[in-house]
């Protein structure tokens, strides 16, 4: 028996009669006794009794219309379940990310989405310089600093979150030093130096940091000095933390410290520009749907800039 059977005679049993059948079927009624008697004849069963007046199921019939009815209901949970699964995500991404915000914010979203779908294979290449994308098989990356020029033509970039880097101190350092009362104020304290992916600008004795007012949005110029450098942000926060001087560090990273009090924002009124959190992607005419399910999580996830203390967020 095949699907086209049991529907047959399921449909003859549920309408009582050839014509009935029929109907439901979307034949004539002469197909249905044609079709019916080749089943019965296959089988070597009768199926149904058929008089002038009533058609009723045989034992035999009443025993092949249930399996039939049981068999129907398996193949359109089948049919379901595989259309489910056309929609369901799957495959592999492959993303970069720098070490600090892929650690803190991003590898925690990346288990939450791939939680959400589990067909899906995600790796995360946490890095301090951004790869080649196309050439490293990579879908994208989360990156925290300019582009360079020449991949503006071959990558695609789309802003996922605002980002701050603020100066900040420990309450134990101002207690000794003093809080700066305006940025000329820095040339006289104890700066902390992180030179990350390329470092900022400066030479070995002197840094020159470079910084918003989001009061008017002029840039100002600051050269800073200070006994502790490193290539490592984190340690550099560590220092901070410590007592040890002022540094320029991403919001994201150090905000439970000002909320805490464990660190104190200084001049908050400037911020360094250019430190948005974002999306990097080479270019391609489709982009595959699970990566766009991805970015558009992120930009949900990110877009109100869940580091910031609520108060913050909804001004």
């Amino acid at each position: 028996m095949d699907r086209a059977d049991l529907e047959l005679v399921t449909a003859i049993r549920e309408r009582g009669s050839l014509a009935g059948a029929a109907a439901v079927l979307d034949v004539v009624p002469s197909v249905v006794t044609k079709r019916l008697s080749a089943l019965e004849a296959r089988l070597g069963q009768r199926l149904f009794d058929r008089t002038t007046r009533r058609l009723s199921a045989t034992a035999e019939g009443e025993t092949v219309c249930l399996h039939a009815q049981a068999l129907l209901q398996g193949f359109a949970a089948l049919e379901n379940e595989l259309g489910e699964r056309q929609n369901e995500l799957a495959g592999s991404i492959r993303l970069a990310a720098t070490f600090g915000f892929g650690r803190r914010w991003l590898g925690p979203a990346l288990a939450s989405f791939q939680a959400r779908h589990p067909a899906l294979q995600i790796q995360l290449q946490l890095t301090e310089q951004l790869p080649e994308l196309g050439a490293g098989g990579y879908d994208g990356a989360i990156w925290l600093w300019p582009v360079q020029r020449h991949h503006a033509k071959d990558w695609v970039t789309r802003r996922i979150a605002r980002n701050q880097r603020v100066l900040a101190a420990a309450p134990g350092y101002l207690a000794r030093r003093g809080r700066p009362a305006d940025l000329a104020a820095l040339a006289t304290h104890d700066c902390l130096v992180a030179r990350e992916n390329g470092g900022e600008a400066g030479d070995r004795d002197a840094t020159l940091w470079s910084l918003r007012n989001a009061r008017d949005g002029s840039i100002a110029r600051v050269r800073v000095r200070g006994p502790l450098a490193s290539n490592s942000g984190e340690l550099v926060r560590d220092w901070c933390l410590a007592g040890h001087g002022v540094m320029l560090r991403s919001l994201w990273d150090i905000a439970p410290q000002l909320a805490s009090g464990e660190l104190v924002q200084l001049l908050p009124q400037y911020a360094m520009p250019d430190a948005d959190i974002q999306w990097v992607a080479p270019w391609r005419p489709k982009t595959p749907r699970r990566v766009r399910a991805l970015l558009d999580f992120l930009l949900d996830g990110f877009r109100g800039e869940p580091w910031k203390p609520a108060a913050r967020r909804t001004r």
